[in-house]
C-alpha cells in the first residue's frame, strides 16, 4: 500500500507532505457548525439503518441536543449498523457538508472518548486501506530516524541558504509534519514549504537543462515536405486556422526541418485549437514518410483524440490506431504489427505506448498532450522507439496555462509557443459564485435547462484525502439528485470505475441519452459535449484556479449561451473570495494563472 503512494524509503516518507491540517482541540456543538467546517462532535445515536443503493451503506441520525446530523458509512469501509444502538455515545471527527435536509458527515473518524487528540493533526495523501493514523505514526518514526542519522542530506550550503533566506531542511520537515499550534498552520507561502519548493524547482531546472543538452546531441530526421496533406485537410474542414494557430505551426515546421531534435511546448487556453496544430505537425512528419505517436494521460482523452484524428485523416488515406491497455491480445498484436510494418501512420495511446512490445518502422514525431501529467523520463522514453538510430522530434501540449515567470523553471528543456487567440464563434461562459446553501435554486435551474433539451454537469471534486471517499461522496450526491430530479436521466462517472464503464457513460452523455452527469474531476481534460451548457462545481473554493478553468472549459462548446456555477461553503476566506471573484471576472487562462501566482505564491504551481 505504501508503494502505491511511491513510499519506499524513509526519505520518501519525510517528503510525503500533508495536504492540510485538522484542529482537534475541542468538541463543538452542532448548531455552531456550517458546511465546510471540520470539527469534533460528541453525539448520541438516534437511529441506525442499513441502506442499499448500489453498495451497502449504513446511515446514522445523531444529535448532541443542539442539532442533528446525518452520518454516512460506505460498504467495506464502514461499520455495521448493529454497532450503533440508539443511545450509544460517539465522538466523530470529519468535514460537514450541506445536504438536502441539514448537515451530512461522510465516513467520519470515530474518536475514542478518552483519547488525547493532537491539536493540529496533519492529513496526508493516502490510498485505499492505509489510514491516516498509520501514516502519521510512520512519518513520526521517520522524523525520529532523521534526527539520529539523516536519510535526507542537506544539499544547499549554509551561505546559499543565507543568501536566499532558506530554512535548514530538517527544521522545514519538522515544521510541516508537526506544526505547533502557537505558530499557526503552515500555509502555501510558509518558509518551510518555500524551502522545499525552492530546492525541488532548482533540482528540476538543473535536471531539465541536462536532459536538453543530452538530447540536443542526437540527430533527428529532417521533416520538410511541400505541405500537400495539410492543405487537403484544411480543404475538408468547415473552419480556417486562426492567426495564432498558423504562427505556432510555422514555428514547429521550422524546428522539424532541422537535424536537431525539436523540443517544443505548445501552450493554449481551453478551446484555442491545439488539436489542429498537432494535426498539422503530424501531417508534416507523415508526408515525409515517418510515423507519429500521440500520447494522452487518460484513456478517455486518448480515445477522443483517436476519433478526431480518424475523422480528419481517413479521407486523406491515412490509418490511425488507438492503443490502450483495454485492447484484447489479438487486437493489440494486430495494432503492433501495423506499426512495425508501417501500415499505420499515426498511433494514439496512453502509457501503453511505453511498453517494449510497441515498436515502430520509422517514428519521426512524438506528440504528448497535457505535458504536466507526464514526467520527463516518460516523455524521453518514447524518443528511443525509432529503429533507424535517429531521435524523433518532440511536441508537447498543455491547456493548463503556466505563468511566463515560471515557464523558464518548469519547462527548462523546452522551447515554448503560445496560442494566444481563440477561434471565432466560441460561446462565452457566464460564471456565477453562489453559496451552497442555495443549492435548491441550482437544482431548479438544472431542471429548466434540461427541459430545453440541453445537458448539465455536476462536479464533486476530490476534496478528501482518499479517492475512494470522494467516489462515495459523488455516489451519494447522485442519489440525492435522482431523488430531487426523478424526471431526468442521470449518470455517474468517477475515477474508481473501469475505463470501459467510464467510456460507456461518457458516450451515453455525448449521445444525449443522459441529461445530467455527476462526476469527479475525471472530466477535467478533453471531454467535448457541445450540447452541455451548464456546469455546477461543488466546493469550488477547494480547487486550484487552473483546475476550475479546465472544468469550466467543458461547457461553452456549442452555440448556446453557457453558465458555470461555483458553489462554495462558508466560511470563505478573503483570499478564497478573491480567487473565486477572479474566475467570475475573466475567462483568460493566462491572466488567471498570473493572478493566481500573485494570490498564493509559487508553492503549489
Amino acid at each position: 500500500r505504501l508503494a502505491r503512494l511511491g513510499l519506499v524509503t524513509v526519505g520518501d516518507l519525510l517528503l510525503h507532505l500533508p495536504i492540510r491540517y485538522q484542529d482537534r482541540g475541542k468538541v463543538r456543538p452542532i448548531n455552531s457548525l456550517r458546511a465546510g467546517d471540520e470539527a469534533l462532535i460528541e453525539v448520541e445515536v438516534l437511529e441506525a439503518r442499513p441502506l442499499r443503493s448500489g453498495k451497502a451503506r449504513c446511515m446514522l441520525s445523531v444529535s448532541d441536543g443542539s442539532g442533528q446530523v446525518t452520518v454516512w458509512f460506505f460498504g467495506q469501509f464502514g461499520p455495521s449498523p448493529a454497532q450503533f444502538k440508539p443511545g450509544t455515545r460517539l465522538r466523530l471527527f470529519g468535514e460537514f457538508r450541506a445536504g438536502f435536509h441539514g448537515l451530512h458527515l461522510f465516513h467520519p473518524e470515530i474518536i475514542p472518548a478518552n483519547a488525547d487528540q493532537e491539536q493540529l493533526s496533519p492529513v496526508y495523501p493516502t490510498t485505499e486501506g492505509l489510514s491516516q493514523r498509520v501514516l502519521r505514526r510512520l512519518v513520526k518514526q521517520a522524523l525520529a530516524l532523521q534526527r539520529q542519522k539523516p536519510f535526507l542530506r542537506e544539499m544547499l550550503p549554509a551561505e546559499f541558504r543565507e543568501r536566499y533566506q532558506l530554512m535548514p531542511l530538517e527544521a522545514a520537515l519538522e515544521r510541516l509534519h508537526q506544526p505547533r499550534r502557537s505558530e499557526g498552520v503552515p500555509g502555501d507561502q510558509d518558509p518551510a514549504r518555500y524551502r522545499l519548493v525552492f530546492e525541488e524547482l532548482l533540482a528540476q531546472h538543473l535536471a531539465l537543462r541536462q536532459a536538453r543538452r543530452q538530447i540536443r546531441r542526437e540527430r533527428a530526421p529532417i521533416l520538410a515536405p511541400r505541405g500537400e496533406l495539410y492543405k487537403r485537410l484544411l480543404a475538408n474542414l468547415p473552419f480556417t486556422p486562426t492567426g495564432a494557430q498558423s504562427r505556432v505551426l510555422d514555428e514547429i515546421r521550422t524546428d522539424l526541418a532541422s537535424r536537431t531534435p525539436m523540443l517544443r511546448l505548445v501552450q493554449g487556453d481551453v478551446g484555442s485549437g491545439k488539436t489542429l496544430v498537432a494535426a498539422g505537425a503530424a501531417l508534416t512528419a507523415i508526408e515525409t514518410g515517418y510515423q507519429v505517436a500521440l500520447m494522452a494521460p487518460t484513456a478517455l482523452l486518448a480515445e477522443q483524440h483517436a476519433r478526431n484524428f480518424e475523422t480528419w485523416f481517413s479521407p486523406l488515406g491515412l490509418r490511425t490506431l488507438f492503443l490502450s491497455g483495454q485492447l484484447s491480445q489479438r487486437a493489440r498484436r494486430e495494432a503492433q504489427q501495423s506499426l512495425l510494418n508501417g501500415e499505420a501512420q499515426l498511433v494514439v495511446g496512453t502509457h501503453a505506448l511505453f511498453q517494449e512490445s510497441v515498436q515502430f518502422k520509422r517514428l519521426g514525431l512524438v506528440i504528448v498532450d497535457e505535458q504536466h501529467r507526464f514526467g520527463v523520463h516518460q516523455r524521453l522514453a518514447l524518443t528511443t522507439k525509432s529503429p533507424d538510430g535517429l531521435c524523433p522530434h518532440q511536441l508537447v501540449m498543455t491547456a493548463t496555462p503556466i505563468p511566463r515567470t515560471l515557464a523558464m523553471s518548469v519547462y527548462a528543456d523546452l522551447d515554448v509557443s503560445i496560442i494566444d487567440e481563440l477561434p471565432p464563434g466560441r460561446t462565452p461562459v457566464t460564471t456565477v459564485v453562489i453559496n451552497s446553501a442555495r443549492r435548491d435554486e441550482i437544482i431548479e435551474r438544472i431542471s429548466k435547462v434540461c427541459a430545453q433539451g440541453r445537458q448539465a454537469y455536476w462536479v464533486c471534486p476530490l476534496i478528501e484525502e482518499s479517492e475512494a471517499v470522494s467516489a462515495q461522496a459523488a455516489e451519494s450526491t447522485e442519489a440525492l439528485l435522482r431523488k430531487a430530479l426523478p424526471h431526468l436521466r442521470i449518470g455517474l462517472v468517477h475515477g474508481r470505475m473501469k475505463t470501459a464503464e467510464k467510456n460507456m457513460i461518457m458516450d451515453a452523455f455525448k449521445a444525449h441519452e443522459l441529461d445530467l452527469l455527476v462526476a469527479t474531476t475525471v472530466i477535467e481534460v478533453g471531454v467535448d459535449v457541445p450540447n452541455a451548457s451548464l456546469m455546477i462545481i461543488e466546493n469550488a473554493e477547494r480547487l486550484g484556479l487552473a483546475q476550475l478553468h479546465q472544468l469550466r472549459g467543458r461547457v461553452g462548446r456549442g452555440a448556446t449561451a453557457s453558465h458555470c456555477v461555483l458553489l462554495y461553503d462558508e466560511p470563505l476566506s478573503e483570499r478564497g473570495r478573491a480567487r473565486l471573484s477572479l474566475m467570475r471576472a475573466t475567462q483568460d487562462g493566462f491572466k488567471i494563472a498570473e493572478e493566481d501566482l500573485k494570490l498564493r505564491g509559487p508553492g503549489e504551481v
